[in-house]
């Protein structure tokens, strides 16, 4: 790593996405706007919007990672780390647009499943209580 690059961190709760990988600069967006970093940016911690992330390899390739809202710290202008829900990286913008729609359809698809699920549990234990709440029938009463 060169004096002029800084490592770059980010994790989500089951994953690292970007583990201390050598980065020349980092571009973000937060409620006040986008910014950037370079090495030797001040210390910062900063409440990210859900965007796309992007930064520079200390050899020139770009990258970009798309994120559901985050931290981002910058420490000793020499340490970037950002912690999020969501993470999808990727090399192209296409790309990662592509993954980020699968992505969703697929959280789309587990959230109607979920919900079809519930509401069978729900008609299930009305139907079981009706059944204890139900007066039984009379001895010798027709049927």
């Amino acid at each position: 790593m060169t004096a002029r690059c800084f490592t770059l961190t980010i994790t989500t709760p089951s994953q690292i996405v970007v583990d201390r990988l050598a980065v020349s600069s980092i571009r973000a967006e937060d409620d006040s706007g986008a910014f950037g970093v370079h090495a030797g940016h001040a210390d910062l911690v900063t409440l990210l919007s859900a965007s796309v992330v992007r930064w520079r390899g200390e050899d020139g390739s770009e990258h970009y990672c798309a994120i559901d809202g985050g931290v981002l710290v910058v420490s000793g202008g020499t340490d970037v780390s950002l912690a999020c829900r969501e993470a999808i990286s990727g090399t192209s913008l296409d790309q990662l647009e592509a993954e980020v729609r699968r992505a969703r359809a697929a959280q789309l698809d587990a959230m109607r499943r979920a919900r079809v699920e519930q509401t069978r549990l729900h008609a299930q234990a009305v139907r079981q209580m009706l059944r204890y709440l139900r007066p039984p029938p009379k001895q010798g009463a027709a049927q």
